[in-house]
């Protein structure tokens, strides 16, 4: 267990793309620490090794919840089940995340990068709001770095920001289009939109002393990774992946800002790693954070 991590006795954590990689070990962190983990998984097998992962005799404190997060209805109904059981939630850690390296949508016709890595964190931070605002909760969003440069090789030129123009969008299924889909810089839009977001919905919730804060971990040796190496680099995939950090020093950062006192109030940031930083200006700009909060409440709204 990360022993930055204080006792969590009696206190509700949920916790998304908790079977495998980094997930898996912020939420066995958190369980071990006393928290009672509530995550969703699609995977029934996957599920079972999480459980087998935290031992049996913290696994009582493991809620797993049946859904595929891609789909709306389920991102619903896992929500609906959670306010059922829990009256409040003091940590949420949406880590849910995947790269798509061919375009593909979901059962609701989005991009799969914007349903999964963006919709799923978005949906259930605001249809949690309730139990989160009764918890004071600390909202934990995993981005990632590639928001602020979409290059895969950086050896030249200036780093090239994501983007994220929604004038005449009028629908989210109108983003990353099949024509010209290029797979890094939808994976990299779409942690912008969950960042862009976090910054929007931040204030209102701090109201009730909900924080929403959002982070890039590092580059973290999981499976993401096999599907961001370029063409020209797999045959040393290996290789790279012994030289990135391990899950567990991933998980260190979103569990500081779950849990660490220091971090009690502060809301609205990216940080990288342990460092704050800053994100592409268009994440900061009004205009932009209102009409993606829009477009994302029309979704939920069907």
């Amino acid at each position: 267990m990360n022993a930055a991590i204080l006792d969590l006795t009696r206190k509700v954590a949920v916790v998304t793309g908790a079977t495998g990689g980094m997930g898996q070990v912020i939420a066995a962190d958190l369980v071990r620490a006393g928290a009672h983990v509530v995550t969703v998984a699609r995977d029934p097998a996957r599920a079972d090794a999480l459980r087998a992962h935290i031992g049996p005799q913290a696994a009582s404190r493991l809620d797993v919840i049946s859904g595929d997060l891609s789909r709306r209805a389920d991102v619903v109904t896992a929500a609906e089940t959670i306010v059922d059981r829990y009256d409040r939630i003091h940590i949420l850690i949406n880590n849910a995340g995947a790269h798509f390296s061919e375009h593909r949508v979901s059962a609701d016709g989005i991009e799969m990068h914007i349903a999964l890595d963006y919709l799923a964190a978005y949906g259930l931070t605001t249809l949690l709001a309730v139990p989160l605002r009764r918890g004071r909760a600390r909202v934990v969003n995993v981005a990632s770095d590639t928001l602020n440069d979409t290059r895969q090789v950086k050896l030249i030129g200036k780093p090239r920001p994501a983007t994220l123009d929604l004038a005449g969008i009028d629908d989210l299924a109108e983003l990353n289009p099949v024509a010209g889909f290029a797979p890094f810089e939808a994976y990299a839009r779409a942690k912008l939109m969950t960042v862009t977001a976090g910054y929007a919905l931040a204030p209102d919730l701090a109201a009730d002393g909900v924080t929403v804060n959002a982070l890039h971990p590092g580059i973290v040796a999981t499976d993401i990774i096999d599907t961001l190496v370029p063409p020209l680099l797999r045959p040393v995939r290996p290789l790279i992946r012994r030289s990135l950090l391990t899950p567990t020093e991933g998980a260190k950062s979103a569990t500081r800002i779950a849990t660490d006192p220091a971090m009690a109030g502060i809301t609205g940031r990216y940080f990288v790693r342990e460092t704050e930083s800053s994100t592409p200006p268009v994440s900061y700009d009004p205009t932009t954070q209102q009409r993606l909060l829009a477009l994302s409440q029309t979704h939920f709204a069907r």
